[in-house]
């Protein structure tokens, strides 16, 4: 199985069973991932809900991310994903927390061109990642190729963790704890 459908359910039912939890940060795709999410049916076993950052002071007054590095860089940048993922998890009281923030044209944005994304996982005690990516076509394409990245980093994420943990523990049950 590929696409977000998958991806989204696979992580659902990664952190329903541990007992754990995910928020979503959105600026790009203003609620996409999160639609894709509760498209799954048992969402609300892990999903605590979702804050559609569009702009930049959402970013800043919402989610915490630091209004210097916003005026110094702008939304469209890999520490401010990461902020967004940890404001998020703060914010909703998540275990793991997902952003994404990007151009999806039509015009540049903050000097970045269309198609720059950044899309991040994050989760307990630091744990997760940022990716960039420069993705192509039009505002609706790049859009859903987000929603397919995030979900797909996350599941990586998460199976990596319970990998790492199973390994540590010796036989453990896999679940995603620090």
């Amino acid at each position: 199985m590929t696409g977000p459908g998958s991806a989204a359910a696979g992580a659902l039912e990664l952190l329903a069973g541990c007992g754990q939890s995910l928020a979503v940060a959105e600026s790009l795709t203003g609620g996409l991932v999160a639609g894709a999410l509760t498209a799954v049916p048992g969402a609300s076993r892990a999903l605590r809900g979702s804050v559609t950052a569009y702009a930049t002071e959402v970013k800043r007054d919402v989610l915490g991310v630091d209004g210097a590095l916003l005026a110094a860089r702008g939304a469209v940048d890999a520490e401010v994903a990461g902020q967004m993922a940890d404001g998020v998890r703060r914010v909703l009281a998540a275990d793991w927390g997902i952003a994404t923030t990007g151009v999806a044209g039509p015009d540049p944005q903050d000097g970045q061109p269309v198609g720059t994304v950044f899309v991040a996982v994050r989760g307990p005690d630091g744990v997760g990642t940022v990716r960039r990516l420069a993705l192509s076509g039009d505002r609706d394409r790049i859009r859903r190729d987000t929603i397919d990245a995030v979900l797909a980093l996350l599941l990586s994420e998460l199976t990596e963790n319970a990998r790492a943990q199973d390994t540590e523990q010796h036989g453990g049950n896999g679940c995603l704890q620090p």
